[in-house]
């Protein structure tokens, strides 16, 4: 395989982080002033700046490694449905805070142990993004597990509340886990992670939490899979037009 053939298939594995960062960091974006308290809309807002800038990191390294010259801009307001790769949990809608809480907790779980495993990538400008990443995904871990816990372990309603979240988030905890030639190309090379590897740390961040909340693990929900391949649910189909908006209503317009 020739070096800009392998530069092509990293720059696409590097897309699938980027868009799953870009999506959730958009969702949350769209939830600030809308938390509980003031506090929490600022810890929001946080998360949302942490996460977009972690997608930014990763279209970046995406534009040089397949060297077509596309900037940041361009990878994340000029692409279409099927082209984001994006895992399908990130982009479920928030229909209350345990929903918010919910879908944050669920991947934030996954998100740690995938930049502990990218942080010793033989590409040291992922590797860098991963080791700066892990410090705010631990942050972000802990932020959503004391929620999990107030919420399923306060009121009736907010346990309640709760538990329908993660009954209709957990389908789609399958598709954290979808592996394909791509991934376990990137990972027999050193550059990549195979999501397979990641459940059993996925499970064992996940169990205490949702055991101190008083959570089962839903049992019979379904599964979709599918975000890695441009397979979307109904949602993201909703995001990108308000997101790229401006971006492809002024194209090439500066600040």
């Amino acid at each position: 395989m020739t070096e800009p053939a392998v530069d092509a298939r990293r720059a696409a594995w590097v897309l699938r982080p980027a868009d799953d960062c870009l999506i959730l960091g958009q969702r949350l974006g769209a939830q600030v002033s809308r938390g509980p308290d003031l506090e929490e809309d600022i810890a929001i807002a946080n998360l949302s700046i942490d996460l977009i800038g972690q997608a930014r990191a990763f279209y970046t390294h995406a534009g040089n490694l397949a060297g077509e010259g596309r900037t940041e801009d361009d990878l994340a307001m000029t692409r279409d449905e099927r082209e984001f790769a994006n895992v399908l949990l990130v982009e479920q809608p928030d229909l209350d805070f345990a929903h918010t809480i919910c879908r944050q907790l669920l991947f934030d779980a996954f998100q740690v142990p995938f930049y502990e495993a990218l942080s010793g990538s033989i590409d040291l400008v992922l590797a860098g993004i991963a080791q700066k990443g892990i410090k705010e995904a631990r942050y972000h871990l802990s932020h959503s597990s004391g929620w999990a816990v107030r919420l399923g372990d306060g009121t009736e309603e907010s346990h309640e509340r709760m538990a329908s979240a993660l009954d209709v988030l957990w389908r789609f905890t399958d598709d954290l886990f979808e592996s394909d030639d791509l991934d376990r190309e990137m990972a027999a090379a050193g550059v990549g992670v195979d999501p397979t590897t990641l459940r059993p740390a996925w499970e064992a961040n996940l169990g205490p939490v949702l055991d101190a909340a008083g959570l089962p693990v839903p049992e019979g929900t379904g599964t979709r899979v599918g975000g890695r391949r441009g397979f979307h649910t109904e949602h993201l189909g909703h995001i990108l037009p308000e997101m790229q908006l401006l971006h492809r209503t002024h194209v090439g317009a500066e600040w």
